[in-house]
Order: structure tokens, then C-alpha cells, then sequence
């Protein structure tokens, strides 16, 4: 990308009664966007900013959104260095600001809870920005843009499915402010500077989750009517050196079909599929998109082969059969019975069967110049049930054994020579990014760090690493169905899929009003007095009689009903999505 079409990184921020005033450092335009006729216009710099002083320094403009009250105009306030690719730094979002057009306007409650829904939403870890290189673009998919593509700014020419700030960044419906608008992907970015065998390179991985059926775990699972599956997320190994850049992409996203695995305060509430929909026209749509994109499809499912997981696994191979496209192969791979007892090197039995398509895919390699070596002609899309822990230890193996083939190509390694042997130093590295990228990925999308991690760091399972992850799954217990909701809302109101009326609160009745039934109060209501009530009595007496035994058993029973009752009625005490609900109940 020309310097001429990058986006500014240092502007002051002006706020006047009338207008929001930007002014890029060392240019001569400004941009200028009206407070109260919302009107948004760059124009050449003369005396707009004469005796006025700058509110305070920014470095990105992230979008205008429209909340109930007023428009709100987000701004990146701080960043945090990631790293250097392709001579473009890459960079962290760390600090951001929500100023109101009206500020004096009467804040509703309501207006509150959209606020701090936002702030949720810009709140995750983490985005990532830079100011000429285009992360939502894979290094082939940039080596296939047209010259007039090359030309355009930065938010133009990107992959929409990665810009997590696209609409609000719409919103300001002005043709010429190309260079003030500062696109934000979601997900990883690992940049670092390695050495084996005296050579020195950088080693790079980008992971960019998409905006399309985003959301939480429980929340949003399988494919929707377009094709469009929950948790799709991209993940590209680059690699840098003496002039030249491959990369490697590898997929995952939820099974390409409509079910749903609503939470019910169960641990593990039973997957199903949705009745009534046409599976096959989703997943038909599903493939047909990724085919366009990336070439041919090797579908790897790590799913359970009986039980729930079973009856999902089976759908999805008789879906794929009922495609009929030899360019989509399915490859099942029953991760928890292989791997049973902790036998993780049963995954190479796995790695062996993919090892023919995956160098038949090869790798995208190219010269600065622009001269093209090879390309990659198809990718791996991996999922388990979440699309987490499981998948991330398999796409880890496969990067790392293609990471091998580009090493031994670059002449980095010796002919035969594996990249896990060459240097116990970049071993370590390797692992601990992909365990990174695999604790951010899941943290995106079950708010809590990943499971199983402790192989993708040492190669082995270990008993501290499993008790981690017991500890991880019961955060996500508690987040899935006490806190997600709100979770689910933000993503929502951030990516433009619910639009706020004005007339919410008034003449139109409020979505975040909660219909709450007697039952979600009196049940924890009963519950905790019996608690109480159990330990007073068993407690308090210097000596048991029989009557306080008959105390004892009635608090204990009462304790019995009532648990019984909230895992009964368990979806009225779930914290349900409140803009679009998943389900709908009368509350008793």
C-alpha cells in the first residue's frame, strides 16, 4: 500500500459546541464532523482551528454509533506495539474513548445499559490494528488484488468478514475520508524474530476472527440460513526471510448445519439439531463460500462419536456425502476416544492421514518483487464441539509440520530435518504462541483462557494442566449461563445487527426490560434460607436431640426441592441475550 493511502496515526482531537475537529499531524486536511446535523466532511485545512486548542491527542478513529440518547464517536485513544510485518507495524488497541455529540443530553437508564454494553464489546482481548498493512487479508489474497484494488484505502480494500468495526465506521457516510478510518480485526497477532541454524527470520502468526454469526459460546453454535457459521475464525503462519513471505492458512468454525446447544444450568447441555430447517441448503452455502475463498476443503471433526456429539457427527457426514463435491473430503477423528488415558501421540495417526492433501496444498510463496513461487490451493477447516481446545492442539501440529516444508524450502533447515529438532529455543516459542493463540481465541468466544493448553506448551498432558482446565470449565459454567447474555447483546450492538429505536422505553416497549416469573426469585429465595437454616441447626445446638435431627432433615430436604426446582426450570434463571432472544417463555 502507497504511503499516500495510509491511514492516519497521529491526529488532535478538537470538540467545539458545533463540531468533533481532527486534525492528522503534518497534513493539510482535517476532518469535520457535525455534533448536532451529524454531518461528516474532510476539507482542506485554513482557518477552521483558529484560537482553538486541542481537546486531547488520538490515534485512530474507530466509528460514530447511534445509541438511544444521542450519537456516541468511538476513538482509539492508546496502543501497544505488536511487531513489524511486511515493513508495516502491527499494533494493539489499549485504550479507547465514547464521546457523546450531545453531552448535556438526558441519559435514560436504558442509554446506560447500551453504554456498557459497548464498553463490553471493546473491553475483549484483543483487537488489532495497522495503519498501512492489511491484516483481514491473507499475503494471497493481497498478491490477488487488481491494481485499482492496491489503490484504495484501507478499509475499502478489506476483507469485510474480518473488520469488526465496519459499521460503525459506515455510519459516517462520507466518500473522502479513506485515510481517517482505522479498521480493527479481532483475534491474535504473534510477530517474532527467530533464529535457527545461524539464520535469522520472523515467524509470524495472524488470527483473525469474522464478524458473521459472531457471538458466545451457547449462545451461538452451528450455521445459519447464508451459510454463515458461529465461531469462524482464520489463523495464517507467515514466515519472513531474505526477501521472501509464505504463508499457511488454516480455518475452523462451528458444523456447517442448524443446531443449537442452548445453556439450561446443566454442565453440559445436550446438543440437537433444529427441526424444521433445510441442513443441507447450509451447509451447501457454507462450502460454496469457503471454495470461492480458499480453494479445496479437507473438513477434520474431532467430535465425540457416540452419544450427543454422535448423533451431530453422523449429520455432518451424511451432509457432505449428500454434497457430492470431490473438492470437500470430510475426516472424522474421534479426539477424546483416540486420545483416551492421555495417549495424545495418537494424534499422529490423524496428522499421517492428512499428510498426502497437505502437501498438495502446499503454501502461498512469493519474492517482494512480487514473483509468484507457489500458491496454496486449499486449507484444513477444523472443529471440534466449541471449535476450541481440541482444534487448536490439531491446527498447531499441522502449522507446525508445515512450517517444516517452508523452512527446508528457504534452505532455513537441512534436507530431512524437522523444525521441532532444529532449535529447542524456537520449540518453546512455537508452543507458546499457539497456546496463546489458543487461550485468546477461547476467551473471545467462552470467556475463559482455552482447555488442554498444557500439551500445546510441553507436548504432553499433565495433572496440573488438567486441573486447570477444571477450573477453566467451571468459569465458562458459571459465564454460559450468568453472564453471556449481556455478552451477546454487545456483539450485537457493536456489529449493527440490532439497530436502536428511539422510541424504545416510550411508545415502543424496551428489549432490556427482563420478564422475570415468581419462580426466579422464590427458588434461590427458598434455597438460601434453608442453607442457612441447615448450618444454624447443625451448628448451633450444644447437643443433638431429636428434634433438632427433624430440624435438620426438613432444612435438608427443603434445600433438595428447591435445587431440584432451578435445575428444573433451569432456562428462567439463565441470563438470556435480551436483543435477540434465542427463545421465548411466558414467566409463570
Amino acid at each position: 500500500m502507497d504511503a499516500e493511502n495510509d491511514v492516519y496515526d497521529d491526529m488532535n482531537l478538537y470538540i467545539t459546541q458545533e463540531n468533533f475537529i481532527v486534525e492528522p499531524n503534518g497534513q493539510n486536511e482535517l476532518l469535520i464532523i457535525g455534533r448536532l446535523d451529524k454531518v461528516t466532511r474532510v476539507q482542506a485545512k485554513s482557518t477552521q482551528l483558529t484560537n482553538l486548542r486541542p481537546t486531547r491527542r488520538i490515534c485512530g478513529i474507530l466509528g460514530t454509533i447511534h445509541l438511544l440518547s444521542c450519537d456516541y464517536l468511538l476513538v482509539a485513544t492508546h496502543r501497544i506495539f505488536v511487531g513489524v510485518i511486511n515493513n508495516s507495524i502491527v499494533w494493539r488497541l489499549a485504550g479507547y474513548d465514547i464521546i457523546p455529540y450531545i453531552p448535556n443530553a438526558i441519559q435514560r437508564s436504558e442509554n446506560e445499559a447500551y453504554l456498557s454494553m459497548l464498553r463490553k464489546t471493546l473491553d475483549t482481548k484483543f483487537y488489532y490494528f495497522s495503519y498501512r498493512y492489511d491484516l483481514t487479508q491473507s499475503l494471497q489474497r493481497q498478491h490477488d488484488f487488481s491494481a485499482k484494488t492496491r489503490d484504495q484505502g484501507l478499509l475499502q480494500r478489506a476483507d469485510k468478514r474480518f473488520v469488526w468495526n465496519n459499521h460503525v465506521l459506515q455510519q459516517f457516510r462520507c466518500d473522502k475520508m479513506e485515510r481517517f478510518q482505522l479498521p480493527l480485526v479481532l483475534g491474535f497477532v504473534s510477530i517474532n524474530q527467530v533464529q535457527i541454524n545461524g539464520q535469522t527470520f520472523f515467524w509470524s502468526i495472524i488470527t483473525r476472527r469474522s464478524v458473521e454469526r459472531a457471538g458466545t459460546r451457547l449462545f451461538c453454535r452451528g450455521a445459519n440460513d447464508l451459510g454463515h457459521v458461529a465461531n469462524f475464525v482464520e489463523t495464517e503462519q507467515l514466515v519472513e526471510f531474505n526477501g521472501q513471505h509464505t504463508s499457511f492458512v488454516q480455518t475452523r468454525g462451528s458444523m456447517p448445519f442448524h443446531w443449537l446447544q442452548l445453556p439450561n444450568l446443566r454442565y453440559k447441555p445436550r446438543p440437537r439439531l433444529v427441526p424444521g430447517k433445510d441442513h443441507l441448503a447450509a451447509c451447501t452455502a457454507h462450502f460454496n463460500a469457503q471454495l470461492q475463498i480458499y480453494g479445496q476443503q479437507v473438513a477434520i471433526n474431532l467430535v465425540d462419536q457416540k452419544g450427543a456429539e454422535g448423533e451431530l457427527e453422523s449429520t455432518y457426514a451424511r451432509l457432505v456425502r449428500e454434497l457430492g463435491n470431490p473438492s470437500v473430503r470430510y475426516e472424522a477423528f474421534d479426539f477424546h476416544y483416540e486420545c483416551r488415558k492421555m495417549r495424545w501421540d495418537r494424534l499422529n495417526i490423524l496428522i499421517d492421514r492428512l499428510a498426502h492433501e497437505q502437501e498438495d496444498f502446499g503454501f502461498y510463496h512469493a519474492f517482494d518483487n512480487g514473483n509468484l513461487v507457489s500458491t496454496q490451493t486449499g486449507v484444513f477447516r477444523t472443529n471440534c464441539i466449541d471449535c476450541l481446545d481440541r482444534t487448536n492442539v490439531v491446527q498447531s501440529m499441522l502449522a507446525r509440520r508445515s512450517l517444516t516444508a517452508v523452512l527446508q524450502k528457504l534452505g532455513v533447515l537441512h534436507v530431512g530435518q524437522r523444525v521441532e529438532q532444529a532449535s529447542s529455543v524456537f520449540e518453546s516459542i512455537f508452543k507458546g504462541v499457539w497456546a496463546d493463540n489458543a487461550d485468546l481465541v477461547s476467551l473471545q468466544y467462552s470467556g475463559t483462557g482455552a482447555l488442554k493448553t498444557d500439551y500445546t506448551r510441553t507436548g504432553k498432558r499433565t495433572k496440573t494442566g488438567a486441573l486447570n482446565d477444571g477450573k477453566n470449565s467451571m468459569i465458562r459454567y458459571y459465564l454460559n449461563n450468568f453472564a453471556d447474555g449481556v455478552r451477546q447483546d454487545g456483539i450485537d450492538l457493536f456489529l449493527g445487527n440490532y439497530v436502536i429505536n428511539e422510541n424504545e422505553g416510550s411508545l415502543l416497549p424496551s428489549p432490556l426490560v427482563a420478564q422475570r416469573g415468581w419462580r426466579y426469585f422464590a427458588f434461590p429465595a427458598v434455597l438460601l434460607i434453608a442453607v442457612a437454616m441447615f448450618i444454624i441447626t447443625m451448628t448451633y445446638p450444644a447437643e443433638f436431640n431429636t428434634e433438632n435431627l427433624l430440624f435438620m432433615l426438613f432444612w435438608g430436604a427443603m434445600i433438595a426441592v428447591s435445587a431440584t426446582g432451578i435445575l428444573h426450570y433451569g432456562i428462567e434463571f439463565v441470563q438470556w441475550p435480551r436483543l435477540f432472544p434465542p427463545i421465548s417463555f411466558q414467566p409463570a
